[in-house]
């Protein structure tokens, strides 16, 4: 079982980001707190009976979560360990911005049992980062990674991002190599998206802003040799990671495992059902500290949506697609992609993608749908 928990509050939204969030304004934290872990009671109880396992990962994500206080952290984690005992995680995983946290906050965080934290960087550009609307400066970024380090967290990511406007190849070159040389051992290199109800996209419909899929192209290759040479080894098509510094949490996701998601707006697949939550925070501590669960919506998920799925997400792996997720009339597209040396079936029996075939993984995996 592996355990996501949402924490939706900003102290500013990011015109790119599509995520369920926005600033605490009047939230009372402290029902915030008592609802996540009264539905995590429920939660992590239900999944444990229907599958005698146990939890094996626990992923804060957000919104910001190293907005929460020590007090207010500390104990939703002692709700939270009486259920799933942090000393037996494989990963428990932390999201957090570089202009929310201190020395003594990154201390705290170790004494929780907290082993990996993914600092939402973006870019190392002064200039990138006030089009993003991020508050940290690179400075700030870089510090975060040595206070990380200095408290001996065992693992740092940073999460970086490309083809933003006005980004030119050397500055984003300028980038990765600064996130490489500040010793992090995990980095997500994404391409931005223009998603729906944000302010890049609203940009973008009115022609102020462009997409070039083969400047993107070049952005993705660029990122590929340079954390390659760095010893970092390209496992999913967004992802690259030094040994042993894989995110368990995150593989589970695309093999397709179970989770647990708790908070306003997260999303739980529990056998072969999803489930998600309201995305009204006030109506999500309301409806959990009365009923014990959130109000949410939930939809079966087929044997076919698990296999269209599985094409999805497991192509994007160094590991492959194993093959029996095809249907026999896909098969004979094995042997163009080999001929065109985008991919190779591996002796296990799957299909991995290779060279420029990496670039073109959601055509592809359109294709073998």
């Amino acid at each position: 079982m592996h355990l996501y928990v949402h924490i939706p509050f900003c102290h500013r939204i990011c015109p790119y980001c599509a995520f369920f969030k926005h600033t605490p304004a009047s939230t009372d934290m402290k029902l915030f707190i008592r609802a996540l872990a009264r539905e995590a009671e429920f939660r992590a109880a239900a999944l444990s009976a229907s599958r005698g396992g146990e939890t094996s990962t626990l992923y804060f994500g957000g919104g910001t979560p190293s907005m929460l206080s020590d007090t207010h952290l500390g104990n939703l984690m002692e709700s939270l360990d009486r259920l799933i005992p942090v000393d037996s995680l494989d990963e428990f995983s932390f999201e957090a911005n570089p202009a929310t946290f201190t020395e003594k906050k990154v201390r705290f965080w170790r004494s929780l049992g907290m082993n990996r934290v993914s600092l939402g960087v973006q870019s190392l550009d002064a200039r990138i980062l006030r089009l993003l609307g991020r508050e940290h400066t690179p400075e700030q970024a870089l510090r975060s990674v040595e206070m990380l380090h200095n408290a001996g967290m065992p693992h740092v990511n940073m999460d970086l991002m490309f083809a933003i406007p006005g980004q030119s190849l050397s500055v984003w070159e300028n980038t990765l190599r600064e996130a490489v040389r500040a010793g992090t051992d995990h980095i997500s290199a994404y391409n931005l998206t223009y998603e729906e109800d944000t302010e890049f996209f609203r940009s973008l419909s009115r022609g102020e802003k462009i997409q070039d899929p083969d400047e993107d192209a070049a952005y993705f290759e660029l990122a590929e040799n340079i954390l390659e040479a760095a010893g970092m080894r390209h496992y999913e098509t967004s992802n690259y990671a030094r040994e042993g510094a894989r995110s368990p949490h995150n593989m589970a996701y695309w093999k397709g495992e179970d989770y647990v998601g708790i908070g306003p707006g997260a999303v739980s697949t529990i056998d072969g059902v999803r489930y998600s939550n309201t995305r009204n925070t006030e109506t999500y501590i309301r409806t959990t500290l009365e009923n014990g669960l959130p109000e949410s919506e939930w939809e079966p998920v087929t044997a076919e949506d698990y296999r269209l799925e599985r094409i999805a997400l497991m192509l994007r792996t160094d590991e492959g697609l194993p093959l029996k997720y095809l249907l026999p009339e896909a098969l004979p597209l094995l042997e163009r992609y080999r001929s065109l040396e985008l991919a190779d079936v591996s002796a296990e029996q799957c299909l991995i993608l290779k060279g420029r075939g990496r670039l073109l993984v959601d055509a592809i995996a359109a294709e073998l749908c």
